[in-house]
């Protein structure tokens, strides 16, 4: 924290900011990434919720805590049972047989195999997976929060107002977020009702929820197997088609979100699945969220402006839906939204243009004009990290081209069309009724310009400070003429103490003079690139 605000201000109440490479940036990534690990469930959820946050932390640590999964050892199976036996009874009693060693681990939870008595196999049993909360989670969790909700007023001393609003938005969601994993029933009715949107799509699947063997800390599912979304050598060796897994996945999350307003909110390759069939699995529903209205007209209204390539439209929807702020160089973002779009369509970019971007945004790299509302930050997590899946399944994936189908198959993009026609036609009305009265204003104007009685009143306005700049230099040079004239006039007058004290104070104005011409610079960062990335990596293994 004391580094963070060193860059900010060497002196940290005083003073330019710190260069800092990005080398030093992953080390401190790293070193927060070992923190979080140590500290344990909840700021392992903590940071991978983090991960999703490029308001909030700058484009190395997302680097570095975007491989950050739920690695916690698994609790002891008998005081897991302990859990197990509270909820549902004897272990024994309850299933026909229960493998005690977990088939997956996370922070707040972990998975057991199991069979029970139903109608699933020819022998009258059924394969389930058991999910049990860890043991004595819901206090360690709860005390957790409390040390975060301590430590916030102390952090938003230590950066600036839009990162202060990013960073009491993340503690209101993780708080609400981890308090709703921890809650099994409503993991269950959000699967249930996820499962009836798209589990009547015979591209996915969705296991059933096993009712009398699930409450609030114990959710038993029907057991599907199936390779998982990310191994795709097993993939390719199953003759299984990675464009349309990539395709069917993005598109089962557009309708998630866009039609039906809950979904899926957390999508890494652990909890998604492929089965021999080419249907994509989905687990682990207890990081879910739901889209209001509002929201889902404005997420139409931003994908139509990127499948139109309408920039400023880009740049009006995410203004409106509250993640860019209005005084943002609308000039800046919109080459960066053509960088983004661009990495979207698979197509190479430019290294100048990268540098010309990194140039632009280099003096304001913490005052970065994007921020996340709380009800857009699991939509964002699930964006990227469904854009990433996809990426990995196939490098040439185009994510906007599959977006634009959905947009059309579904009727928004021709409704988009009618309501552009329609807006266009009341604009044009407008501008007929403007075109009447203007004629009688000009000629007022001209009348009072005749009259001479026309009075121009101008504002300047100087967000760069300009002229406070020009007025210290010249005060600046006033005082170095002064002083360097006194400096000779006391000398020549055989007073060199006297003149020593004027050439001292003649330095100091002097670099006061030379730091007012330098530019300000500010922490450098390389902008991440999904495929770009992906493709280095894959060029070192």
């Amino acid at each position: 924290m004391l580094a963070y605000a060193r860059d900010r201000r060497r002196f940290l109440l005083f003073g330019r900011r710190r260069r800092v490479d990005p080398e030093t940036h992953r080390y401190r990534a790293e070193v927060l990434l070992e923190s979080l690990l140590t500290l344990g469930p909840t700021f392992i959820k903590l940071g991978q919720l983090l991960s999703t946050r490029p308001d909030v932390l700058p484009p190395a640590y997302i680097d570095v805590l975007s491989s950050l999964q739920d690695d916690v050892p698994p609790a002891d199976w008998e005081e897991a049972k302990v859990v197990l036996e509270e909820e549902l009874g004897s272990v024994d009693d309850r299933f026909v047989s229960f493998d005690t060693d977990p088939i997956s681990g996370a922070s707040l939870g972990q998975v057991y195999r199991a069979r029970i008595d139903g109608d699933g196999d020819d022998d009258g049993t059924q394969d389930v997976a058991v999910k049990v909360r860890r043991p004595g989670v819901e206090e360690l969790v709860e005390a957790d929060l409390r040390v975060i909700h301590w430590s916030l007023p102390i952090l938003l001393y230590f950066v600036d107002d839009a990162r202060a609003f990013s960073l009491e938005n993340l503690a209101d969601e993780f708080s609400k977020t981890i308090r709703e994993e921890m809650d099994y029933e409503r993991e269950a009715k959000m699967l249930r009702e996820i499962q009836a949107n798209v589990g009547t799509d015979d591209r996915y699947v969705v296991p059933d929820v096993v009712d009398g063997y699930s409450n609030s800390r114990v959710l038993t599912m029907e057991y599907v197997g199936g390779t998982k979304i990310n191994d795709v050598e097993e993939l390719d060796r199953r003759d299984i088609d990675r464009s349309k897994i990539a395709e069917d996945l993005q598109w089962a999350y557009m309708q998630m979100i866009i039609d039906d307003g809950v979904f899926h909110a957390d999508p890494h390759p652990g909890n998604l699945a492929v089965t021999d069939d080419g249907r994509i699995v989905f687990y682990d529903f207890g990081m879910s969220g739901r889209v209001d209205e509002f929201v889902q007209e404005k997420i139409v209204d931003f994908y139509i402006a990127v499948a139109n390539q309408d920039i400023d439209a880009i740049l009006d929807a995410l203004i409106e839906i509250g993640t860019l702020s209005p005084e943002a160089d609308r000039a800046v973002m919109a080459e960066v939204m053509e960088l983004a779009i661009q990495d979207a369509r698979g197509e190479d970019i430019e290294q100048y243009r990268v540098q010309q971007i990194i140039g632009q945004v280099e003096d304001s790299i913490y005052e970065f004009p994007l921020r996340l509302p709380k009800n857009l930050a699991l939509v964002l997590r699930v964006a990227t990290v469904v854009e990433g899946v996809c990426v990995t399944l196939d490098s040439n994936y185009d994510f906007i081209a599959t977006a634009t189908d959905y947009l059309v198959e579904q009727g928004y993009r021709e409704e988009s069309i009618r309501q552009y026609v329609s807006e266009s036609g009341e604009q044009i009305r407008r501008s007929a009724e403007s075109l009447t009265r203007i004629t009688p204003k000009t000629e007022r104007a001209l009348d009072r310009l005749d009259r001479d009685d026309l009075y121009v009143r101008i504002g300047v306005e100087d967000s760069k400070s300009v002229f406070e700049n020009l007025a210290k230099r010249l005060i600046y040079g006033m005082l170095l003429t002064m002083s360097l004239f006194s400096m000779g006039v006391l000398y020549a007058l055989e007073a060199p103490e006297a003149s020593l004290v004027a050439a001292a104070f003649s330095v100091v104005v002097a670099i006061q003079l030379y730091r007012s011409f330098r530019q300000s610079r500010s922490i450098r960062a390389r902008p991440q690139f999904t495929r770009q990335s992906l493709r280095q990596r894959r060029g070192e293994e």
